[in-house]
């Protein structure tokens, strides 16, 4: 009888960690297809930029404008996101803002004004950044309960969904489907990923804390240098995310069905440079891998304005997207290994100046835009590789 308890124990012991991993890497799954969603939703947007601008008979400078609105919508957020989650926790939050994410979406469809496109945006804003510090504190959460790093996973995912999204465009493109329509096929998706998933994502809820928290937090020094290399790198996605099937329309003069080629080369090539980077960096180290990037990026961005044609814009924007994957995940790394401000309060710093370049990117290549061309703008966002290149090369802190 004794021998049948122990080996009845060490059974018991043999099934519960088997169990208990079973159950992360269900949390892991479910976390990630969080991150797809909110990636094919802003891909979606992303990929009909161009119909909706020749809709509503948008110039560039007017389509720079009303994209301001989608991070004005952000900003106006930022203070009480983090504060929702806290409370409530991320679980909760996310479950409510994923569908409404996607539903904002729609609205983006209906526009039949520039002040319905702008107010719209801003709404998608709003709701995007609850979707994205949710989402992004599941991420955390979720790293918790595995012993290796996981949340460049999460953040693959995010880009593999962009890269579907682009394709999906294509097909609606391809298709005649009218954005409306397109929109509410993805909520559909989107709305089905949450039923089945919620259940599966991290319970807890944030830890309160005693002091009140600051809603902005100067970074200085090293932090601050990586911060303006995260904002080169981000303005340059933010430019590729939403001007990207302008400039293949406008400027490269490709054909509809290949309008959004451009964009589904540049994200095909940040998820695959996101899959691959930490095996370069174990290589060539973080400091060449940054310059290397920053290289590649005005190389690639160069081509595309320099030579024109489908063929040759679509290789410069593969080496954009490649040279764009790596830079933010290598930075935010070093911010958190700096020994002078905690990990957490570094990343935030870092962060918080390099989202403003993903923000004011795609402003800007419309006010160039609207000043000389779309050309001569993207040329502007080429420079910022090169600054990347140089500015790392004054930072000691990577190595």
């Amino acid at each position: 009888m004794e021998e049948s308890n122990a080996n009845q124990e060490n059974q018991n012991q043999t099934v519960k960690p088997v169990v208990a991993q079973s159950s992360a890497n269900r949390t892991r799954l479910a976390v990630s297809l969080f991150y797809f969603g909110q990636g094919i939703a802003f891909a979606s947007w992303a990929s009909r930029i161009p119909d909706i601008k020749h809709t509503l008979n948008l110039s560039d400078g007017q389509l720079g404008s009303i994209l301001l609105a989608l991070p004005l919508g952000q900003l106006c957020t930022m203070p009480i996101s983090g504060r929702l989650v806290t409370k409530y926790g991320s679980k909760a939050i996310l479950t409510i803002t994923a569908p409404l994410y996607v539903l904002a979406l729609t609205n983006l469809g209906l526009a039949t004004a520039p002040w319905h496109l702008a107010v719209f945006l801003f709404l998608f804003g709003v709701i995007g950044n609850m979707c994205n510090i949710a989402v992004n504190t599941q991420g955390v959460e979720a790293e918790k309960l595995f012993v290796k790093p996981i949340m460049t996973s999460f953040h693959g995912a995010w880009s593999i969904a962009g890269f579907t999204g682009a394709l999906v465009g294509l097909l609606m493109v391809n298709l005649h489907i009218i954005p409306y329509y397109h929109f509410w096929i993805v909520v559909s998706l989107i709305w089905a990923n949450v039923f089945l998933n919620y259940k599966h994502l991290v319970p807890g809820k944030g830890a309160p804390t005693e002091r009140k928290p600051k809603l902005f937090v100067k970074p200085e020094g090293v932090l601050l240098q990586l911060g303006i290399i995260g904002f080169c790198s981000m303005a340059t996605e933010g430019a590729m995310f939403d001007w990207s099937g302008v400039y293949f329309k406008e400027i490269v003069k490709a054909p509809s069905s290949l309008v959004i080629l451009g964009y589904a080369s540049f994200m095909v090539m940040m998820a695959t440079g996101r899959f691959v980077g930490d095996s370069i960096i174990a290589k060539l180290g973080r400091k060449r891998t940054i310059q290397f990037s920053g290289i590649i990026i005005s190389t690639g961005m160069f081509i595309s304005v320099f030579f024109p044609f489908v063929v040759t814009a679509t290789i410069g924007f593969m080496m954009v997207g490649l040279g764009v994957s790596s830079i933010v995940p290598t930075v935010y790394s070093v911010a958190g290994k700096n020994g002078k401000v905690a990990p957490g309060m570094a990343i935030a710093m870092v962060s918080s100046v390099s989202y403003l370049g993903f923000l004011m990117g795609p402003p800007l290549i419309g006010y160039i835009s609207a000043l000389s061309s779309l050309q001569y703008s993207y040329a502007v966002i080429g420079c910022f590789g090169l600054f990347v290149s140089f500015l790392v090369t004054k930072i000691k802190a990577i190595a």
